[in-house]
């Protein structure tokens, strides 16, 4: 389950930020460890374009197109466009719990 969670964390990632993700990670063993391994290459689409195969030293290697993270971040992912500072306030106006009366 590790290995299936470190993937989809860094697929949610690329896809929400629209940004390429190369996610490093040991593998082997080291100091009497087993080391995770898993790194891999995650398109701003959140495909997967490289992934290691093995729990072994590997290395992988893909072609990113950096003009990809256009699309996403001039449109689903705009922040700049959708961000509403003025509902912030019930957020940033409170600084600590007020208990309800009893």
């Amino acid at each position: 389950m590790r290995a299936f969670h470190n993937l989809i964390s860094m697929q949610a990632g690329a896809y929400q930020n629209s940004t390429w993700v190369v996610g490093v990670a040991k593998a082997g063993c080291e100091d009497g460890h087993d080391l995770m391994g898993g790194s891999a290459i995650i398109a701003p689409t959140g495909e997967v374009v490289a992934q290691c195969r093995t729990l072994d030293d590997e290395l992988i290697v893909a072609d990113c197109d950096l003009d990809a993270t256009t699309f996403g971040k001039e449109t689903i992912f705009d922040f700049a466009r959708h961000r509403r500072i003025e509902h912030y306030g019930l957020i940033t106006e409170r600084t600590g719990v007020e208990l309800p009366p009893e």
